[in-house]
């Protein structure tokens, strides 16, 4: 079995690479022949410098037509002779890229780099360096955070020529605007990189691989320090939020923070989540750990309010991930356009029998005490993983509320475009139909657009469509589709992606998510998704780039999807570059760079850490396609079928009581569970 830090050996058929850091290369889709804009893709010259050997030279030149970038030039110079005025010579050029001999670019790395710039209007765009010897001894970043550029002598230590010039893209006509064609100095990037920075040039940065560096020396540069930090879940890392929050988790971990991760569910059942307040042995444990953060998820399943953020706060920072609303409303998870938010939310609540159900007369009180934990001095930073989500966050809580906008964690590795003939033949698919796949936890609820979604879903049904539910349902014929194809909930992400990977289009009606996961998901493998302009989708799904967003009427939702069904070249378009996109933006990598960049500002750098690049595990590598030892995704992330007869009765409740849970059948779950425990002998 190889090891993550294992290196591959190339033969002389794969250009004679010796100490190329990934398995067979992983053949992304082919790039389109222009950037969503319509504008061809930028001419990038790539300046191979340093001492010239034929051994060196040919890895890094073969690294570079690997790239298969369409609009690309090489140029080499010898050690000591780089100067950026003979670089700018090459007029054509928009954006040139520094290597040394020896080096090479990640897969894929230009193609990357190209699209964020685009998409961004950066001057400069970095990616991940790969530090490897005889095997990857690190991954590392930037740490300059996405926005002005701030003077390379506040960001990089001792191998600031290294780490500045080789893994960025640089924008000509900004260097061009700095004066880089009177650069003279001995050390030109990082002249080049003060310059941009005092001319207020702008910085992006990608998480992925996009240089791999040969370090022989005995030790790293220094690498920024970690943190201890406490995940802290209501009943785990299952359903949507659950998985959210394991991501995020792993993500943090692998840059080298210490994690703890805690369940609220080990003292009371959820079952008891309305009437339980404290967990006195979990917020013991958590005080006495000596951490640095709490990082909380979803807590409805285990209690109801807010009371238990505002006591660990007390000791020591304490950041809310908004997953849902919950936590700034009474009890609902998505307001949407409730009238009640702006006096407060009582008894007046139109919902109170819906999930996270609370009975009417404790609303009002419940509500006050959550702003009370949110307005108090050390009150808890939240986290909102969309723009969306950010902007309904300062309206639910305040202007004062420290409220950051965050980018939530994918495995880009597992959820990766594969053949589709391949993936149909394997699930049993036709072969020459477009599939429409459309998915969530509990596909008919009505907060996810059900209704709206089924008229769109008959509107575009007829021969040579087909459609695939991805999740619980209990009754398919609801739809009223003749070629559905119900999976049922699908809790392994490997087997889920081979769905995304095999269908055409994903659509989904929800007008209730906060980021939505399905829409990055199925992206991440090349399938593009209609969805309402509408709520956190807006971040989800890059219009014009991994998919299409509508006005909400199902009216435009049925347009968009007959659009994408009458032009194949249009969806393997959407594919490629939404692919591309949210890998940079979405990766285990760009999430934990966006919160190193987040606890900066929240809670200040860490001592010690001037001039520290942010390090990554050399295990990060397994999270990208193009690993010698992929990861290959976690298998337990949903609850597994209901039995026949559960789902039965489901159906009878649903049909008689509709979808909520009256007061009555809440108390009779509780009692039952407590039961439960004391038979068991359980806490």
């Amino acid at each position: 079995m190889r090891q993550a830090g294992d290196v591959e050996k190339f033969d002389e058929a794969s250009h004679g690479i010796a100490g190329w850091p990934f398995g067979d290369f992983h053949k992304a889709p082919p790039l389109p022949q222009n950037l969503p804009n319509g504008n061809r893709w930028p001419l990038i010259l790539v300046v191979v410098t340093g001492s010239a050997s034929e051994r060196g030279d040919a890895a890094t030149l073969a690294s570079v037509e690997r790239q298969d970038y369409p609009n690309l030039r090489s140029h080499r110079v010898e050690s000591g002779c780089l100067r950026i005025a003979d670089v700018l010579e090459y007029e054509g050029a928009e954006f040139f890229f520094v290597i040394r001999s020896g080096d090479l670019l990640a897969p894929g790395a230009l193609a990357a780099l190209a699209l964020h710039a685009a998409l961004m209007g950066a001057d400069v765009v970095a990616g991940l360096r790969v530090l490897f010897d005889r095997g990857v001894l690190a991954v590392d970043a930037s740490a300059q955070s996405p926005g002005r550029m701030r003077p390379a002598r506040a960001l990089l230590a001792s191998d600031i020529d290294l780490a500045v010039g080789g893994d960025c893209l640089w924008k000509r006509a900004a260097v061009v605007e700095a004066g880089g064609k009177g650069i003279e100095a001995t050390d030109p990037m990082t002249d080049l990189w003060n310059r941009l920075s005092e001319q207020g040039a702008e910085f992006a940065r990608i998480g992925r691989p996009v240089l791999l560096q040969r370090y022989p020396r005995g030790s790293l540069p220094s690498a920024y320090g970690s943190r201890s930090i406490v995940a802290l879940t209501d009943t785990g890392y299952t359903a949507g939020a659950g998985i959210a929050h394991r991501r995020l988790a792993e993500a943090l971990g692998l840059a080298h923070h210490r994690l703890t991760h805690v369940e609220l569910r080990s003292e009371s059942p959820a079952a008891a989540a309305e009437w339980t307040n404290s967990f006195p042995k979990t917020e013991a444990a958590i005080a006495a750990g000596g951490h640095d953060l709490v990082l909380a998820g979803n807590l409805h399943g285990a209690t109801r309010s807010n009371d238990i953020l505002g006591r660990l706060g007390a000791s020591l920072p304490v950041a809310a991930v908004l997953h849902d609303l919950f936590p700034l409303t009474g009890r609902c998870a998505f307001p949407q356009s409730c009238a009640l938010i702006a006096s407060g939310c009582d008894a007046r609540c139109p919902t109170p029998d819906h999930y996270p159900q609370l009975p009417p007369t404790r609303i009002a009180e419940v509500y006050a005490r959550k702003r009370a934990v949110l307005e108090a001095p050390g009150g808890p930073m939240l986290l909102a993983n969309s723009a969306w989500t950010a902007m309904a966050a300062r309206h639910l809580a305040g202007n004062d509320a420290g409220v950051f906008e965050m980018d939530l964690a994918f495995p880009t590795g597992v959820f990766r475009p594969e053949s589709k003939a391949v993936l149909r033949q394997r699930l049993g698919l036709p072969e020459d139909d477009v599939i429409v796949m459309f998915g969530a936890v509990i596909v008919d609820a009505p907060g996810k657009g059900f209704a709206d979604l089924s008229v769109a879903l008959k509107a575009i049904a007829r021969p040579g469509i087909r459609f695939v539910a991805a999740g619980r349902l209990d009754d398919p014929s609801v739809f009223g589709l003749p070629d559905l194809i119900a999976t049922g909930p699908i809790g392994d992400e490997a087997r889920l992606a081979e769905w995304y990977g095999a269908c055409d289009i994903y659509i989904t009606a929800s007008q209730t998510e906060t980021l939505g996961q399905t829409p990055v998901e199925a992206g991440l493998c090349g399938t593009p998704t209609v969805a309402y302009r509408s709520c956190g989708l807006t971040t989800a799904v890059i219009d014009g780039v991994s998919g299409l967003l509508t006005p909400v009427r199902a009216s435009d939702l049925v347009s968009s999807i007959e659009r994408l069904i009458a032009d194949p070249e249009l969806r393997r378009n959407l594919g490629a570059w939404g692919r591309i996109a949210l890998e940079n933006r979405n990766s285990y990598a760009a999430a934990a760079l966006r919160m190193h960049d987040i606890l900066e500002v929240w809670l200040g750098p860490l001592p010690g850490t001037a001039g520290a690049r942010i390090r990554f595990s050399p295990d990060l590598m397994r999270y990208f396609a193009f690993s010698a030892d992929r990861y290959e995704g976690n298998a337990a992330t949903l609850q597994v079928s209901s039995h026949p007869a559960l789902r039965r009765l489901r159906r009878v409740k649903h049909r008689l009581m509709g979808r909520g849970q009256p007061f009555w059948l809440r108390r009779l779950i509780y009692l039952a569970s407590l039961l439960s425990r004391l038979r068991t002998g359980s806490s």
